[in-house]
């Protein structure tokens, strides 16, 4: 099976949150007679009147910016519908090849609207310039998006150096009982020995099915070049986030795509046979550019409360 060992550089640092925090501050300060800290749509994507988007503070990256949303439905009460990340078209240029400290990457939490229904406490924007291990699966210019349930301080907590190798690898070999898993899916470890924590996020889940990891089970014939996929991640015992990986190349694609069904991309998600706390959860992700907004949108979708 493979391993994600190095599957991006985890050490998180204090420069890393004193650089996001400042971007936050002079982005919504720049953006003061656009939006406040929290802003709202009407009728986004054409859902009908009642139905909202409430964005986030926008964080700067590449040449515009990021920001988080939710789309509520306030016909029924306040019902969250779904969760996502959008771009500016501009911020998909100029984004940086030199991450410094990072190992490659950067990792930067946009602060989520002022109301929030969902059961997430975090989103996580990680850009990978030159993709990530496995070679020749995840090596594509491509970014993350880590949806936590948790929070940044928990998230944060998750450290090998505080834990201590053993205490680390105890609280990631615990794993979440077989009827909260995702159909298809499993847990990231080497063909012989423990699961593989990645510090500061947790254990990696990834789907015998994606495409691009064919090659790996066994089966090239089947493999194909990754553009878009989503893994599951686990810490002590449960689930604490769900993370969408998508392409720079695929994203702007939905720009110029033919076919309505190609420009606003939904794929479906597996599901658990029990979830460990009731809460909203996503039966898709979808990858979409709105034209009018000038926007790309990457987020969880189809929001339904399990319990």
């Amino acid at each position: 099976m493979l391993s994600f060992t190095q599957l991006r550089s985890a050490r998180r640092t204090q420069r890393r949150i004193t650089i996001a925090a400042t971007l936050a501050i002079v982005s919504a300060t720049l953006y003061a007679c656009r939006d406040a800290v929290t802003s709202v749509d009407d009728d986004p994507d054409g859902l009908g009147a009642g139905i909202h988007r409430e964005y986030g503070a926008p964080i700067a990256i590449g040449n515009g910016h990021a920001r988080s949303y939710i789309n509520i439905d306030t016909k029924n009460g306040n019902t969250p519908l779904e969760i996502g990340v959008t771009f500016e078209e501009s911020a998909m240029e100029g984004l940086p090849m030199d991450m410094g400290s990072h190992g490659g990457h950067a990792g930067i939490d946009l602060p989520l609207p002022a109301q929030n229904p969902t059961s997430y406490k975090l989103v996580e924007l990680d850009w990978n310039p030159m993709g990530h291990e496995p070679a020749t699966v995840y090596d594509q210019p491509h970014f993350d998006f880590h949806f936590y349930t948790i929070s940044a301080a928990e998230r944060n907590a998750i450290d090998p150096v505080t834990l201590g190798d053993v205490g680390f690898q105890t609280k990631a070999s615990n794993l979440p009982t077989a009827a909260e898993r995702f159909a298809f899916y499993v847990p990231v470890a080497p063909p012989e020995g423990p699961v593989v924590a990645v510090p500061y996020m947790g254990v990696h889940w990834a789907d015998l099915r994606a495409p691009e990891l064919q090659g790996a089970f066994g089966h090239p014939e089947n493999a194909k070049l990754f553009t878009t996929t989503i893994l599951h991640g686990s810490w002590d015992g449960r689930f604490i986030f769900d993370e969408p990986m998508v392409t720079r190349a695929f994203i702007m694609g939905r720009k110029t795509a033919v076919s309505p069904a190609s420009r606003d991309s939904v794929m479906a998600l597996s599901s658990a046979q029990q979830y460990r706390n009731a809460a909203y959860r996503p039966d898709a992700y979808r990858v979409t550019y709105d034209a009018q907004a000038r926007e790309y949108r990457i987020a969880l979708t189809q929001l339904k409360y399990r319990q």
